[in-house]
């Protein structure tokens, strides 16, 4: 337990298993937890990355969410959410905090650094959602799917986009952009000709496909000129247009 006098530090928080704070690992494939649960705590991805769902009366399912390391999950129950909305898969073998409902609320209003690491998490939740809503309204499936393939490489973050090792299939990109899986496959395949992906056992994304997203009839760039690239590998390969 933290002395009196100890400084707080968030980063230790939220990777010690402490008073009300869990850590659990998980499988690929795993559910950390299902739409329809209690929602008594929120989860924080130490290592992995999650994939989050929801799933209509019908059965139609649709991604709303990929998270990785660093970031927060199932927050509504601070809102008052007394169940869960989504279902939280993971992607990837995962490392997760499970942190009670009370000792969260305790945390944020005992201690003013964790309360801003918190803030600025939502903060920047609010801002993707709003821009993903925006991208749902207002883009085609091609824009969406450029943009969607553009995070997944982490183009726009700090310093250079690090690889991923992180699967995801075309059903998931079509889930991610509301769309078929035979769209996302005409236009990866309409991408890679245009030099702005290359597909080689993984799926290597360069910032010219940033055109797409731009432009409405982006034009085939030099290669030699690129910044930076970002990889993730495919559960699918392409199909022939």
């Amino acid at each position: 337990m933290r002395s009196p006098t100890e400084p707080f530090d968030p980063k230790d928080f939220l990777a010690q298993i402490g008073e009300g704070r869990t850590i659990s690992k998980y499988r690929k494939g795993q559910t950390v937890f299902s739409q329809g649960d209690i929602a008594d705590s929120v989860f924080y991805i130490q290592d992995g990355k999650l994939k989050v769902t929801v799933t209509s009366e019908q059965g139609k399912e649709a991604v709303v969410a990929i998270l990785g390391n660093d970031e927060f999950v199932g927050q509504g129950c601070l809102a008052g959410q007394q169940k869960r909305i989504a279902t939280a898969t993971t992607l990837t073998d995962s490392e997760i905090m499970r942190i009670e409902k009370d000792a969260i609320v305790q945390a944020l209003h005992d201690e003013p650094a964790f309360s801003e690491v918190f803030l600025a998490h939502l903060l920047k939740r609010t801002i993707r959602v709003e821009e993903d809503l925006v991208d749902q309204l207002f883009n085609s499936s091609e824009k969406r799917l450029a943009r969607a393939l553009l995070l997944l490489a982490n183009f726009g973050k700090e310093g250079r986009p690090e690889p991923l090792t992180t699967k995801v299939s075309q059903e998931t990109l079509a889930e991610m952009i509301g769309t078929t899986r035979s769209r996302v496959s005409f236009f990866m395949n309409k991408f890679r000709k245009l030099g702005f992906i290359d597909y080689n056992g993984t799926l290597e994304v360069h910032s010219s496909l940033l055109s797409v997203v731009l432009n409405e009839r982006p034009h085939i760039t030099d290669k030699t000129n690129e910044q930076g690239t970002g990889n993730i590998e495919t559960e699918t390969e392409f199909t022939p247009e």
